[in-house]
């Protein structure tokens, strides 16, 4: 761990030249609202963690203590000050463009945020359509909703610690995206998130491509573990994982899903969950799971889960292709066109999906305390789209446990998360996560992993 202790000084670039008096002194440390300033500071410093080998963000806010990051308003607008910053943000003393322009799309996104929606009582997030709405304004604001535009945006998730053989798959991936003319979103990070950037950006430079598009969604409780890689061009901060989660499936036009560990199940299950509402059926969506030969047993036990917990109903909605790239631009090309026939004769945007319907359930934001972890649903006196979203809570309290500050800090006052449920889909879960611990999915390989949940039947 290296940094660079001088002052430095960063013009806006990319968005956010100018800031009110008020927005300045609430960014400002000691602010009446300390959990602003906060917020702030922490995804400043992970976006000036890039390339960081650990996905413990306690680790990281402790590596970085006397990390200071301090909102300048000038007469010309505002510049950023910024002391004890990580030294891979630099090259020969100054910050590196890509990563200056996300510092002040953080600044663009938590600004925003606090004084455009937290205050406004035209956002009624106690309904649907409200938080749907909430999102539409993040995006629009940041600029990622771009009018008359093709379908052609893939979301790619994956983990953000894979084997090698994972990342270069991954990697090529993105290369024959790329080379379709496809542009990528991912959650931000390392891993199954940067490779297919990485690729794509390849493509896009042998089709003389200059204006890619490299989206990363994020949210403040999983950057610091996963730091935003340099490729991505658009980067936008969502309040918290539920939004975060529709982001993605609003503004993707088909989902690649390669080899991960928690979080990406986690994904998976909110999509799926989505999908499976019957008001959801008639909606074309392009979902493939994919990965090298050597990840095969690893789909397996994902789509043993998925048909033994949702139903043979829900292995519907998706496809397994393993170790052919080729085939899988192919088809997720193929999938976008039906994507674009069917907004037209909709008359929905191709920039957002409104018509597709996701329910309360999936977008109120889950607070992963012991006691909200113990009362989840895990039954099937439930519908099916509702067990998905009570799984889904499930894995990602436990990728709070794992990588979050609050969720570590959690663990050690009061023991494991208790998750308990019917024995059929107590097993298979039993069965999946074991899997994930065996091949060190869970945490970066070297480390011994500790559980952070304990299961039982009910």
């Amino acid at each position: 761990m290296t940094k660079n202790t001088e002052i430095t000084r960063l013009t806006p670039r990319g968005s956010m030249d100018v800031l009110s008096r008020l927005e300045v002194s609430q960014l400002k440390q000691g602010s009446e609202d300390g959990s602003l300033y906060d917020t702030f500071r922490r995804c400043s410093l992970a976006v000036l963690n890039v390339d960081s080998k650990t996905d413990d963000a306690r680790e990281v806010l402790e590596q970085y203590n006397d990390f200071e990051i301090r909102v300048v308003q000038q007469e010309r607008g505002v510049k950023l000050e910024i002391e004890n910053a990580p030294e891979s943000a630099f090259v020969d003393g100054k910050v590196i463009t890509g990563i200056q322009e996300q510092l002040f799309a953080v600044l663009r996104d938590v600004s925003y945020v606090k004084n455009k929606i937290d205050s406004n009582l035209v956002f009624d997030t106690d309904t649907s359509e409200g938080i749907t709405n909430v999102v539409f304004h993040i995006l629009r604001n940041a600029n990622v909703l771009i009018p008359e535009t093709e379908p052609n945006l893939v979301v790619c998730w994956g983990g953000h610690t894979i084997s090698r053989a994972e990342y270069d798959y991954s990697k090529e991936v993105g290369y024959q995206l790329g080379l379709r003319k496809l542009d990528i979103c991912t959650g931000c990070g390392p891993g199954s998130m940067k490779a297919p950037m990485k690729g794509a950006a390849i493509g896009h430079s042998k089709q003389r491509i200059r204006q890619g598009r490299y989206v990363g969604l994020t949210e403040p409780g999983i950057i610091a573990a996963e730091s935003p890689n340099p490729i991505v061009n658009e980067l936008v901060i969502l309040p918290d994982i539920e939004k975060r989660l529709e982001a993605f499936v609003r503004t993707g036009h088909g989902i690649i899903v390669f080899p991960g560990g928690v979080g990406t199940a986690e994904e998976i299950l909110f999509l799926l969950g989505v999908l499976l509402n019957p008001k959801n059926h008639h909606v074309p969506f392009p979902l493939i799971l994919t990965g090298p030969e050597s990840s095969r047993e690893y789909f397996r036990q994902i789509d043993d889960f998925i048909r033994l917990t949702l139903g043979q109903e829900s292995r519907e909605f998706y496809s397994i292709i393993i170790d052919d790239p080729v085939k899988v631009a192919r088809e997720i090309a193929a999938g976008l066109e039906s994507v674009r026939n069917f907004r037209r004769e909709q008359h929905d945007a191709y920039y957002f999906n409104w018509i597709l319907s996701i329910d309360h359930p999936f977008q109120k934001p889950f607070n992963p305390s012991h006691e909200n972890v113990a009362a989840l649903n895990i039954t099937r006196d439930q519908p099916v789209h509702l067990l998905a979203a009570d799984l889904r809570r499930a894995f990602s309290a436990i990728v709070s446990g794992n990588v979050k500050d609050d969720g570590i800090r959690a663990i050690e006052e009061h023991g494991p998360f208790q998750i308990s449920g019917e024995p059929e889909i107590m097993d298979p879960l039993d069965a999946l996560l074991h899997s994930f611990v065996e091949q060190k999915r869970m945490k970066v390989p070297g480390k011994a992993y500790t559980p952070c949940y304990y299961l039982h039947n009910r």
